[in-house]
Formats: structure tokens, C-alpha cells, sequence
């Protein structure tokens, strides 16, 4: 007799590929501004192993002003005892929170040119994005984007976030805390760019929407949140010095990882709100703007949960550098796992679904309160003939 055992179904292909602006990525995973992306020979790495794309160490004019110390790293560690430990005081355990003072490229700017260019044509179907940073200086902004996009790359994103190094300078966060700044510095570059530019935000501020409104309001495609917290790793217990130390010495640093994720989801969701409320589609005389994740990724489901909040893209740094590049094929197997398991066959299909479920706490009192009564309400109506009471009888019949 012929086999009449059902065939299983096999689960419908997952489509992982994003457009951004333009731009289509094989899938929405990107390599982070930092170590990851910091010479040619890193990038084409991650290009091979299969990243959506790449952002490369922020890169300036004038590469002497960079000077970076040793050691410029400190870890935070969760132990098999749940002891957490920081800097020289740690044991083996499981890395959760990574703070560095490193600062942006110290290489010349001649030569990421000709890295950019020999990139684009190794690689003229992959999205490279060139992140930049400047002074408060228009001549300055005119000549880096002018100079950085005649190379050939896919995007720019402005770096006005990183927390450490050359504030006196006004570059990084302390440009990117104030949303007038941002207005008047992104109108310049939004003047000059023939190609999506990005500006991306730093969590040092009260309101990462004000900032991110300012970019946006000033003609920028996108926005990227977040860089890293500004933070103190650790006091070491037996010097009595704070870590890193370098000559006995240390400075506040920026603290990324698996740690950071809350926050950063947090401030993804208010950025992704703002958009839809502001710049998306729906708005009138607004075109939409794009929104790329960043903060203590390092499987599919993190990915996912920021993509649910409506991210376009999710970057990831601190976890290549503890898990390396090939991290990527698990980004995209365990993506893939939850879209199967949602019956999900491409990212627009979920992306934002979470949104709407973010409201403030008042409406929380409201529909639990709501809720509370209709359960009472259930639970006081007749169900069966034996349920009626005499005493009761009108208020019974008042719930049916």
C-alpha cells in the first residue's frame, strides 16, 4: 500500500533583507563605528563573513589630534556565583559590560580615502557607511563629506555622540547635546550630501528626541542610537585608583555590551515614536526617516527586539569583539528561528509591531482597572437557571 504518512510542511523561506534609504542590505546587521571597522583589512573581513554592512572607525581631518592610551579597556563580569566584578578585580566569568576610552581613528585621513575607494571596488554590492566627525567649523564639515563621498560609499553617519576625548573641541557628545548645535551643524551637511547621511545620538542627555528632532528637522535621512553611556567602570579596592588606569590615572569612558540593552531599547523606542509621529509617512509634507539600532546586541532575539520597536538596522561592536565576526551567522540563524516561529517572512512584516503597546502609566491604571471590573462583572452574571437569587435578581439581570 502507498505511504500515507503526511509530509511535514516545511517552514515558508525567511526574506532577511532591509531597504534603507535607498539602500538594500542582505540582511539587517551591521558592523558598528569602532574596532570592528577600523582599517580595510577588518572590513573586508566582515564583508566576507556576511554582515548586512559596515560603519567604519570615525574618521577626521586631522588624524594628529588622536592619541590614544594603554590600557584603554575595562570589563565588567558576572561569575558562576552571580559575583559581579569590574577592571583588575576581575575573575573569569561572562563578559556583560565593556567600557573603553579609546578614542576615534588615529589614522591618516588620506588613507581611509584610498581604504574606501579599494573597499567599494572590491566590494560594489555591499553598504559601507563612512562615520565622520568634526569641529564647529562649516569649511571643516564642507571638506570632510565633500572629500569621504567622492570615494564611492553608500552613507554617511555624523558622529556626534561619542562621549570622551576633544570636548573642549565641541566634537562628539558635547556637540550632540545640544539640539540647536545639531540643527545648525546638520543643516550644513544636509546642504553639501548627495547621499544618505545618518546622525548618531548619544544617550548623555535628557531627551535623546530633542537631538534626534533637530537632525531630522534639518534635512538628515536618519538617525542611530545609541553610542555609549558615559560611566565609571570601577574603583580598584586595593590601589584605591579608578579603571583604566594609566599611570595611575583614569578618565570617565563609554560603557557598551549586554548591559546597556535596556536603556538603549528604551531610547530606540522614544526615537522610533518620535519618527512615526513626526517623519514618517502618515505625517504630512514628511518624508520617513530611517532609525538604526545600536546597544548590547549579540544574538537574533536582541536583534529582534529592537527591530519590533521599529528599527530599520541593528549595529553591533562590543559584541564582535567578544564573539568576532563570524557572530553574524547566528545573528541570521536565530532571526530567522524567531521570524519561523511568528510565521514572519520579512522584516517589514513585524517591524514597529511592538510600538503600540508603550503608553504612559495612566492608561496602565485605566485598562487594569477596566479589566478588574469586567472580571467581576463575569464572574457575577448568571451562567446557569441554578445561578439566580431572589435578593439579586435585578442586579443579575442587569449583567446580561
Amino acid at each position: 500500500m502507498p505511504d500515507r504518512t503526511p509530509t511535514p510542511h516545511a517552514a515558508a523561506p525567511v526574506d532577511l533583507s532591509v531597504q534603507v534609504d535607498g539602500l538594500r542590505l542582505p540582511n539587517p546587521f551591521v558592523i558598528a563605528s569602532g574596532p570592528p571597522g577600523t582599517n580595510a583589512n577588518v572590513i573586508a573581513k566582515a564583508f566576507d563573513e556576511g554582515w548586512g554592512g559596515v560603519v567604519c572607525k570615525t574618521v577626521c581631518l586631522d588624524h594628529t589630534r588622536i592619541v590614544n592610551v594603554s590600557p584603554r579597556y575595562a570589563r565588567l563580569r558576572v561569575g558562576g556565583d552571580g559575583r559581579v566584578e569590574a577592571g583588575a578585580m576581575q575573575r573569569d566569568g561572562e563578559i556583560v559590560g565593556w567600557e573603553n576610552i579609546e578614542l576615534i581613528s588615529d589614522r591618516p585621513f588620506a588613507q581611509w580615502l584610498a581604504d574606501f575607494k579599494r573597499l567599494k571596488d572590491t566590494y560594489p554590492d555591499r553598504v559601507l557607511i563612512a562615520t565622520i566627525m568634526e569641529e564647529y567649523n562649516r569649511d571643516a564639515w564642507a571638506e570632510i563629506v565633500g572629500r569621504v563621498q567622492e570615494t564611492g560609499v553608500d552613507a554617511l553617519e555624523i558622529n556626534f555622540s561619542c562621549p570622551h576625548g576633544l570636548p573642549e573641541r565641541r566634537m562628539g557628545s558635547a556637540m550632540g547635546q545640544d539640539p540647536e548645535l545639531l540643527a545648525e551643524v546638520c543643516g550644513w551637511i544636509n546642504d553639501l550630501a548627495r547621499i544618505p547621511v545618518w546622525a548618531k545620538l548619544t544617550p548623555n542627555i535628557t531627551d535623546i528626541t530633542a537631538a534626534g528632532r533637530a537632525c531630522l528637522g534639518a534635512g538628515l535621512e536618519g538617525v542611530c542610537g545609541i553610542n555609549t553611556i558615559l560611566s565609571v567602570m570601577s574603583v580598584n579596592l586595593d590601589t584605591l585608583r579608578p579603571e583604566p588606569t594609566v599611570e595611575g590615572y583614569s578618565t570617565p569612558g563609554g560603557y557598551s555590551g549586554r548591559a546597556v540593552r535596556p536603556i538603549a531599547l528604551r531610547m530606540v523606542m522614544e526615537l522610533s515614536r518620535m519618527i512615526e509621529e513626526d517623519f514618517s509617512d502618515r505625517a504630512p509634507r514628511r518624508a520617513r526617516r530611517s532609525l538604526h539600532a545600536i546597544g548590547g546586541v549579540e544574538n537574533g532575539d536582541d536583534a529582534a527586539q529592537y527591530l519590533l520597536v521599529g528599527a530599520d538596522t541593528v549595529q553591533v561592536c562590543t559584541g564582535v569583539m567578544i564573539h568576532g565576526y563570524r557572530l553574524i551567522h547566528r545573528l541570521k540563524d536565530q532571526l530567522a528561528a524567531f521570524m519561523h516561529r511568528h510565521n514572519f517572512t520579512s522584516i517589514d512584516q513585524f517591524r514597529g509591531r511592538a510600538l503600540p503597546y508603550f503608553v504612559p502609566h495612566s492608561e496602565l491604571v485605566t485598562r487594569q482597572r477596566a479589566a478588574r471590573a469586567a472580571e467581576r462583572a463575569s464572574a457575577n452574571a448568571v451562567q446557569r437557571d441554578t445561578d439566580w437569587d431572589g435578593d439579586r435578581f435585578v442586579a443579575q439581570s442587569q449583567t446580561l
